[in-house]
């Protein structure tokens, strides 16, 4: 049973006419990053809910929530029309498991995003934490245009944090865009594209691999790992595996 606690809206910015973020004051339960949260608002009486990652570090008490506004959505367009002062529901107890200590000892941890999926990897990257047992970290976001890049400049900011630990790399797949990789993620990991622009290789050996976001990236991301490097499915139960994944919608 979800247990629900009222959240004010301080901000909200909107980075394109669907994309947007929400950062909400709220008290709740402390989260691990790369954990989500439910927000939700009564509609005709009826208190529809979503689940969506938190998107700053668990140090920092705004809570952020990165968004795409579905027009035909049950939620996001309501969530969408809100702004500072306004209310909503948040569940006050987090969840998921996509989170690093979930992740196997590894050399390189490649965290590979398309459009919104790259929240929780902000909140990890942000926080700073657990990630001193890997000696390469590689952010990778891959969205439509290049107007979607809305956190782009705090990926250069980590990158520059990180002093050489964190390799960041955009993709675009509908235009060519300054600095960024043209195509799709199984494609570019296909033909060793992503490979030479970070400059790592991906291997079984040495590589975890965790996907969010649209689920047919990771479907076809995880057969050509699977196809190519003999990479296998992380399980859980066993603590055994190369590729860890967060499913978004």
């Amino acid at each position: 049973m979800t247990k629900w606690v009222s959240g004010k809206v301080i901000n909200v910015v909107r980075y394109t006419s669907s994309l947007y973020s929400i950062k909400v004051m709220a008290p709740v339960d402390s989260f691990l990053p790369g954990q989500y949260a439910k927000l939700a608002l009564k509609i005709n009486n009826k208190r529809v809910q979503r689940a969506y990652s938190y998107v700053n570090a668990p140090s920092n008490k705004n809570l952020e929530f990165y968004l795409i506004n579905v027009p035909q959505g049950e939620l996001s367009p309501y969530l969408c029309q809100l702004s500072a002062g306004m209310m909503l529901m948040i569940s006050k107890e987090p969840a998921g498991f996509f989170i690093l200590k979930e992740i196997p000892q590894c050399n390189i941890l490649w965290m590979l995003a398309t459009g919104t999926g790259i929240g929780p990897y902000l909140s990890i990257l942000q926080e700073k934490k657990d990630l001193e047992r890997f000696n390469h970290l590689v952010l990778v976001h891959s969205v439509r245009l290049g107007c979607d890049l809305s956190y782009l400049s705090l990926m250069q900011q980590l990158e520059i944090e990180y002093n050489g630990k964190l390799r960041i790399c955009t993709i675009v797949s509908r235009e060519k865009f300054i600095n960024s990789l043209y195509g799709r993620i199984p494609e570019l990991i296909k033909n060793n594209a992503l490979e030479k622009t970070v400059g790592l290789k991906i291997t079984a050996k040495n590589s975890h691999i965790m996907l969010c976001g649209n689920p047919q990236m990771i479907r076809d991301t995880q057969k050509i790992l699977q196809d190519i490097h003999q990479m296998k499915k992380y399980i859980r139960s066993s603590k055994i595996g190369h590729i860890s994944n967060e499913q978004y919608w």
